[in-house]
């Protein structure tokens, strides 16, 4: 019979601590409430700091709102960023680290859920804190207060931004609690980074020239400071519920994320303070004292993650390393407190290059919110640039991992073309060419740089992007993951195989959206939303150059897609595309009006074409760059074309040499039957008819 004696402890010398299970369970659990407490209680010290060393909670001289509005405003406007913050980085660590199900999904989901509705909350008493600093109006349960409360959200820019992320914090809050699926909750994370997108355009914006480098830079800076820092509090929430196998998985994965979301805050975080600053003396004022302090705070941020990312996740399954770790991480999240208050105050404070408008404004400043660019030469070609932050990070990120990726394969010993390589890089900078250069510079003033950009954009650029083959290399290079999880490989075979996939990926659909666009959006107001907002821009350069990848995609490209048409339908489509292109550019060379004449005829320049000739010059190269990709795309397909056919012709020479021609024997063999049968269903009737005449001769 077994004993049943529980086993003896080893010993232990006396006064010697003993660290059980639940001793860690206990810690765990200490950390998911002291973690997050910590972090807002040093933003809230750092933010009180920052207000009186900034003046943001300052009495005004004119319309003082009182100090309740003066200190709660700000307290609200970080509250906000931090309830973003933990929505966001929840979403983005459960559909990256986590298996969708378990419990430390449901949990991260949780807290997804909770934050959105901490952040619809704080957004309406953000919102409202600032109609009461805007307009200091006497408040009552009046008809008179209720309409003017309502004017404000709705006529106002600033009213707007914050009814409109008021509206979508209460459906993330909805659709996170609802919503647990892979897919749902990837739109949903989605919809929550749209969402900060709103609040990234409000604000001190720079100067004149600097207005859309600040709102861009603002709006990355939000996105990434919000996965990096929910993130980190979302590890802490599910650590006590994740197995010791679990953990290291975990943290692996948010130091990705981290790292990413570090490159983001820094390089968006530095355009913002060249903008704020303006001049050496800045960095003297109060402005650039607390933006020191968040700088401080983000360098020693990110000297923890490296250090817990080359030291320790490694070796979690030592105790002591593990105790050393969390108490790294609680001393990250104080810093991240510091650096989210930091935030909050520059927000309230004036920095020293502070918009001013001059006295006298041109027609350009008007339009643009920049000054009109000098004449543009042979030499400005080359010379002249206007950085579109978006796009110079997405043109980093693009290299980065694409050689990254080819570096891993030569390392682990596997090949992969030079030249696909080679066509990639170049297809990045010529995108970076495009959008931060001088094409981007004087897009704005010339209708005909303009149409060059779009050509670009839809046509060149996807060409040697598409020979890259990015989706091939993931696949080869990006490890797959055995836990059911979802890494970077996996989510790409998603999207592939993924039942939107399949429609915009059609070539048919593609064919349909390349010329389409063209029509819809310069004749309709779509192209003038490009013109007036900087969204509306960004979003004119992502549409053509993602429609323009997926028409190349599904007529030369090499990379997956569910269906892939006859190279004859490819060659028709080809032709009957280079019609439509022809056929658009001469119809804007034909226009005697001019194409949104509010804008381009109203720049006051001196120097160029007249507006209605530079559109004839657009309609020229609509007409000529849009045919010469066309022709290339053309050529490409019929050698492709000739090769499949040609691979054909060896596979089946190849099979007739290892079966010894079996097939053609066997086809001539049928040939010989079918003829012998032919042979006597011929002679069957002369017999016949010889039988018939041998009886008669008989009687």
């Amino acid at each position: 019979m077994p004993s049943t004696t529980a086993p003896r402890r080893p010993a232990v010398p006396r006064g010697a601590a003993v660290r059980t299970d639940s001793d860690q369970t206990r810690s765990a659990r200490a950390l998911r409430f002291a973690g997050p407490a910590l972090l807002v209680a040093a933003a809230l010290v750092t933010l009180a700091w920052a207000l009186v060393v900034g003046g943001g909670a300052a009495p005004l001289t004119i319309g003082d709102p009182g100090p309740f509005v003066r200190w709660m405003l700000p307290v609200a406007t970080m509250c906000v960023n931090l309830s973003a913050a933990g929505m966001v980085g929840a979403l983005i660590l459960a559909l990256y680290a986590l298996r969708a199900g378990e419990r430390p999904y449901e949990r991260a989901m949780d807290a997804a859920s909770v934050s959105a509705a901490v952040f619809t909350v704080a957004a309406g008493a953000t919102g409202y804190l600032t109609y009461l600093n805007a307009f200091n109006p006497k408040v009552d349960l009046g008809l008179a207060s209720g309409q003017q409360l309502a004017d404000f959200l709705v006529q106002t820019e600033l009213g707007r931004t914050w009814l409109i992320t008021t509206i979508a914090g209460a459906l993330l809050t909805v659709g996170t609690f609802a919503v647990r699926t892979w897919t749902g909750s990837l739109i949903i994370a989605i919809l929550a980074l749209a969402a900060l997108v709103p609040m990234g355009t409000q604000g001190h914006s720079g100067d004149l020239s600097t207005h859309n480098i600040a709102a861009t830079s603002l709006i990355l800076h939000m996105m990434g400071a919000a996965a990096w820092i929910g993130g980190l509090v979302t590890v802490v929430l599910v650590r006590p519920i994740l197995s010791r196998g679990e953990l290291p998985n975990v943290l692996q994965r948010y130091s990705t994320i981290a790292l990413v979301s570090f490159v983001i805050v820094a390089v968006s975080g530095v355009a913002r303070a060249l903008v704020g600053i303006g001049t050496l003396s800045g960095i003297f004022s109060p402005y650039g004292l607390i933006l020191g302090v968040k700088v401080v705070a983000l360098l020693v941020i990110g000297m923890l993650g490296a250090v817990y990312r080359t030291r320790l996740i490694g070796r979690m399954k030592n105790e002591a390393v593990a105790r050393a770790f969390w108490r790294l991480i609680v001393v990250e999240l104080i810093v991240m407190g510091v650096a989210s208050g930091a935030a909050a105050a520059l927000a309230r404070t004036a920095p020293p290059a502070n918009e001013t408008l001059p006295s006298v404004r041109t027609p350009a400043e008007f339009l643009t919110q920049s000054p009109l660019p000098p004449e543009l030469t042979i030499g400005r070609w080359f010379t002249q640039w206007n950085i579109d932050l978006l796009w110079a990070v997405v043109v980093g990120f693009g290299l980065f991992f694409y050689l990254a990726g080819a570096w891993r394969l030569h390392r682990n010993g596997d090949r992969w073309p030079i030249y696909r390589t080679i066509c990639w890089v170049f297809g990045m900078l010529w995108l970076f060419w495009v959008t931060c250069g001088p094409v981007n510079a004087y897009q704005d003033y010339l209708f005909s740089v303009h149409m060059v950009g779009h050509m670009l954009l839809t046509m060149a650029i996807p060409l040697l992007l598409v020979a890259g083959a990015p989706v091939t290399l993931a696949m080869r290079a990006i490890r797959k993951r055995d836990d059911d999880t979802r890494g970077g490989r996996e989510w790409i075979l998603w999207a592939v195989h993924s039942p939107v996939a399949r429609v915009i990926t059609n070539p048919w659909v593609d064919a349909a959206l390349f010329v389409g666009s063209l029509w819809i959006f310069y004749y309709t107001d779509l192209f003038r939303w490009s013109l007036y907002d900087h969204l509306g821009h960004e979003w004119m350069t992502a549409h053509f150059l993602i429609v323009g990848y997926l028409f190349v995609q599904s007529l030369v490209g090499i990379d997956p897609v569910p269906y892939r048409a006859p190279y004859a339908f490819r060659l028709v489509t080809l032709i009957g595309v280079m019609a439509i292109h022809a056929f658009f550019g001469i119809a804007i060379m034909m226009q005697t009006g001019l194409m949104v004449s509010e804008w381009f005829g109203s720049m006051g320049r001196t120097w160029g074409p007249t507006p209605l000739q530079d559109q004839y010059i657009g309609g020229g190269a609509a007409w000529s760059i849009g045919e010469i990709p066309t022709l290339f795309l053309a050529v490409i397909v019929a050698i492709q074309w000739s090769r499949s056919d040609t691979k054909l012709q060896k596979r089946q020479d190849r099979h007739a040499d290892r079966t010894g021609d079996a097939e053609l024997e066997e086809y001539n063999a049928r040939l010989a039957a079918l003829a012998a049968r032919d042979a006597r269903a011929a002679a069957e009737p002369d017999a016949r008819t010889a039988e018939r005449d041998a009886r008669s001769a008989g009687r």
